[in-house]
């Protein structure tokens, strides 16, 4: 039978994962657009926290910060229910653990990525546009947001191929992602080199979807662009 009739287990796993991914790219823009506008606010406390939240979370390992975030929180979450008289222990959801932690390494890398592609929008689009007697909101929605987010997305798609790889630590913490099915079928049958294969070319069957997703993605959002010439 193909893969000793674990195959359903994998795709299950795979289904878990793309959830992580998904969750977790969603939050960590968030976390990125509040960062990258906190960067280039005129308010320095913003400014500090920023500057302190991507420093500190690209200078400390991702499994490391799992583990932080996973075993810390639940011992902070409980004592803090315990000073206020709650007894019974809480468990925190190793999915909601995964995903905000994923969510909160990305969005510092995110931060970098949107704080350049608002610069790259020309200041002079703005000024045209507050000229034209359109609102700062309007001008942010419909001037800066659209150019922004054409010159965010070559960035974005780097981060989305390493944020859906990089959601294999959530196995750490319990959670029956893909590499957690992979490698609990891997030690029942004693086969680890199939196993590890099937996840592999999962893994790289996301990716490489992602990759044309986003091409067309960014060929739609190029139409009417003038390329300049070398």
């Amino acid at each position: 039978m193909f893969l000793h009739g674990y195959l359903p287990s994998l795709l299950e796993g795979a289904v878990l994962t793309l959830c992580v991914a998904v969750t977790s790219m969603a939050l960590a823009m968030v976390l990125g657009l509040l960062g990258a506008l906190a960067k280039l606010s005129k308010w320095r406390l913003a400014k500090w926290i920023a500057t302190v939240y991507t420093t500190l979370i690209r200078g400390v390992p991702d499994l490391l910060l799992m583990l932080l975030i996973f075993f810390g929180g639940q011992v902070a979450v409980n004592h803090i229910a315990a000073s206020l008289g709650h007894d019974e222990y809480i468990d925190i959801n190793p999915f909601v653990a995964g995903v905000c932690t994923i969510a909160f390494i990305f969005g510092a890398y995110l931060t970098e990525a949107f704080r350049g592609a608002f610069l790259a929008v020309p200041p002079g689009q703005r000024e045209a546009g507050l000229a034209f007697g359109m609102s700062p909101a309007q001008v942010a929605w419909r001037i800066t947001f659209p150019q922004m987010f054409r010159h965010v997305l070559p960035g974005l798609s780097n981060n989305w191929l390493v944020l859906i790889k990089s959601t294999a630590i959530v196995s750490v913490i319990g959670l029956h992602d893909l590499m957690t099915r992979g490698s609990q079928a891997a030690g029942n049958t004693r086969e680890p080199f199939v196993f590890y294969l099937a996840v592999a070319v999962i893994y790289l069957l996301f990716t490489s979807l992602s990759e044309l997703f986003f091409d067309r993605l960014h060929k739609r959002l190029s139409i009417g662009v003038r390329r300049h010439s070398l």
